[in-house]
């Protein structure tokens, strides 16, 4: 080779020289980066001692059940309090203090009842009457008899001093309150009286704005709750379908590859226009509608999605991204169509190595079971670590006290010098907290269990990018196809990969997690400073999440290369990712134009999987197909369940398309080592199959740019063909 010729080589690292003693995957090799596969471990031991703490101290029924003053939990089962499912405020007014949005606790008595008041009442007329008075003393606490005198039980704090017509809403009783002729009412009257004068419906107005912001979010999440318990089975059934369409595209691919990419391709570009066609329909269908002109940022944003599909706008908006998404796909189909023919052989090749090691399209099912483990303990663990706090009571009053606000014990309260000081004063539930050592570090321990969601599930992803990549490496290695293919290469790989290499792929997966959490600190940081951020503070944030992203997206491709390096030679961590990066860099044209296009292939069927099952799943659940209005499950949010197929969808299609995604680049890889050690001469011959010689050898004579001594290729091409 010529000495100017040399100079890329040098630059990059040296080409592979030739070795007549390899075969493929090293099998004596030992283990690697040993320091960091202790760390892990100790993480993960960490990881389930935070596990088992977090499961000792909460309690997720803090969540689930309405929680009254005394810290009790209205409904629970089990309890005197299981029958008493909502909760009931003695003054809803005082709800309008600033105090509850400080807080987030109304500062009057709360209490569980079976139901909620359905009339007027006050404590003064109802004492008149046994009759109101026994009806009366379902809202009261524990202890008021007909002995006692109105004063006294007012004094007390045992009864509220009035009712009025309520409706449960979020499992609280709430005032039921209308407009008539444009004024407020409560019970269709505009006017009632509070036990000591007359007020007007409007004075309740504010009282329920602040308990309803209070509760607002939390309802939001209940309901979702309970959207996903009505759904969960069809849920489950839509990523069935996922999953079957997604294996039998893998399979159709092993046997008609060029046609199923070609159906890809034209069944995106039909199912985006379908998608722009209803869009129009829609925003078409909504002219003339009364509210449809809205826009956007006018209606501001709403739990209840629906909305939205009621404003032209948001039709309007669809079908431009998906017009916008069309023509990028078609032109990109356009300016590539040369390379897509290159792709979809460099497929079918890919496709002849799966069928000689069919074991590899079931692996995803093992690592979606390893990532759900991952996904399910996270979601437990941080429930549990959400809900460990203890109850805090606070010191509730109407006049001036010293100790308002204060933390205060409700069992001995009545004698405390607290309540001598303030006679009027309450010992009320005011939230859950602790000031104890393990509620001091709550936080860092909710960090810690999102950093190692992220280092563990980034690990169970990068042992089935090695373990596919030794199983297909020991494919292509294998000089004569398919007697000198190891028996099981995916167990084999496996059993290499968790046996030798559990610390570099601990490794890996560390810097790819380290890159994750500090994207979300920056989101975080981001989300909580900005409303107090400048425009020169805003800029910067967006240059570091986007250098992050750009960071996190190069991590990703040099850890898929590197764990196919350790497949092959075993060695560690930072010498595969060396090898494998200059590798690259002395096939960076190769890179860009056969690589990349394969992917993008291979993206429009993740693509076309996920619309298909979109598309299905947003009519059924939406009820806009008749056949469908009866069977479809009665929900609060219809996008609940089709936001998670959709995404459990595509999580489904990446699977099983990264078989191949995985097969291409360990192939393209080994071709490119295969180039460097061997000549194609009888003493040095390819490993290389004939179709994979001539699929990239077209590559290279329709690339003006290529290098010129890749002519070596074509020489032994030109003599196999004689």
């Amino acid at each position: 080779m010529p000495e100017n010729e040399e100079e890329p080589y040098r630059k990059h690292g040296d080409p592979r020289k030739y070795d007549p003693s390899f075969k493929g995957p090293i099998q004596k090799r030992g283990c690697t980066d040993i320091i960091c596969c202790i760390l892990f471990t100790l993480a993960v031991l960490g990881y389930i001692a935070v596990g088992i703490l977090a499961w000792s101290q909460g309690d997720p029924r803090k969540v689930i059940y309405p929680t009254d003053s005394r810290g009790q939990f209205c409904g629970q089962a089990g309890t005197p309090l299981e029958n008493k499912r909502l909760l009931f405020y003695f003054n809803i007014m005082k709800c309008a203090s600033p105090m509850v949005l400080l807080s987030f606790q109304c500062p009057t008595t709360q209490m569980c009842v079976e139901k909620c008041p359905d009339r007027f009442m006050t404590l003064v007329t109802a004492y008149a009457d046994q009759k109101d008075f026994d009806y009366y003393k379902t809202f009261c606490k524990e202890g008021v008899t007909n002995k006692m005198g109105v004063p006294a039980i007012v004094g007390a704090g045992l009864c509220p001093t009035m009712l009025t017509p309520s409706k449960p809403f979020t499992r609280r009783c709430f005032p039921d309150l209308g407009i008539k002729g444009g004024v407020i009412t409560v019970g269709n009257k505009t006017k009632f009286n509070d036990g000591q004068k007359e007020r007007d419906a409007k004075d309740l107005l504010d009282g329920v704005k602040n308990a309803t912001v209070v509760m607002e979010a939390r309802q939001v999440v209940l309901k979702i709750f309970e959207d996903y318990t009505q759904s969960w089975y069809w849920i489950l059934i839509g990523l069935v379908i996922a999953m079957v369409l997604s294996l039998l595209f893998i399979v159709l691919m092993r046997f008609l590859a060029g046609v199923m990419i070609w159906i890809i391709i034209i069944a995106v570009i039909c199912v985006l226009g379908y998608g722009i066609f209803h869009c129009y329909m829609e925003y078409a269908d909504l002219k003339g509608e009364p509210g449809a002109n809205v826009t956007l940022q006018e209606l501001g944003f709403q739990t209840d999605f629906s909305i939205y599909l009621q404003v032209r706008q948001t039709w309007l908006a669809f079908m431009i991204i998906l017009a916008i998404v069309e023509v990028i796909i078609i032109l990109l189909l356009i300016f590539l169509r040369k390379r897509i023919l290159i792709a979809i052989a460099l497929i079918k090749e890919a496709s002849r190595a799966i069928g000689h090691v069919m074991c590899s399209l079931f692996y995803p099912l093992f690592t979606f079971l390893l990532l759900a483990i991952v996904i399910a303990y996270w979601a437990v663990t941080a429930v549990f670590l959400s809900t460990s706090n203890e109850p805090v009571y606070k010191v509730v009053n109407e006049s001036a006290c010293a100790y308002s606000a204060e933390t205060c014990e409700p069992a001995n309260y009545s004698t405390s010098e607290m309540k001598k000081q303030c006679p009027d004063s309450e010992c009320l539930f005011a939230f859950y907290g602790g000031e104890t050592f393990y509620h001091k570090y709550l936080i860092a321990l909710q960090f810690y269990n999102v950093f190692l969601f992220f280092w563990c599930a980034n690990f169970v992803t990068a042992l089935g990018q090695m373990t596919l990549a030794g199983a297909f490496a020991s494919y292509y290695w294998a000089f004569v196809k398919p007697d000198d293919i190891p028996t099981f290469p995916v167990f084999s790989s496996l059993g290499r990969s968790l046996r030798y290499h559990t610390g570099s792929l601990a490794f890996g997966s560390l810097i790819l997690s380290i890159i994750q959490i500090i994207r979300v600190l920056l989101e975080y940081l981001d989300h909580k400073l900005k409303d107090a951020q400048n425009k020169c503070t805003k800029f910067m944030f967006c240059c570091l999440k986007c250098c992050f992203w750009c960071l996190e997206k190069f991590v990703k491709f040099l850890n898929r290369n590197a764990y196919i390096m350790v497949a092959i030679y075993g060695k560690h961590f930072c010498a595969s990712a060396k090898d494998a990066f200059f590798l690259l860099m002395r096939n960076v044209i190769r890179v860009a134009v056969v690589d990349k296009v394969t992917d993008f292939l291979l993206f429009l069927g993740k693509l076309l999987i996920v619309g298909l099952v979109g598309v299905f799943s947003f009519f059924f659940f939406s009820g806009r197909v008749k056949a469908f209005e009866d069977t479809a499950p009665h929900l609060h949010y219809y996008w609940v369940p089709i936001l998670t197929v959709v995404v459990g969808s595509y999580l489904i299609a990446h699977g099983f398309f990264s078989v191949y995604a995985m097969c291409v680049d360990t192939l393209f890889l080994c071709f490119c080592e295969d180039l460097e050690r061997n000549d194609g001469s009888a003493e040095r011959p390819y490993f290389m199959s004939m179709t994979l010689r001539e699929i990239l050898w077209k590559d290279e004579a329709e690339d003006p740019s290529a290098p010129e001594d890749d002519a070596t290729l074509k020489e032994p091409l030109e003599k196999d063909k004689a």
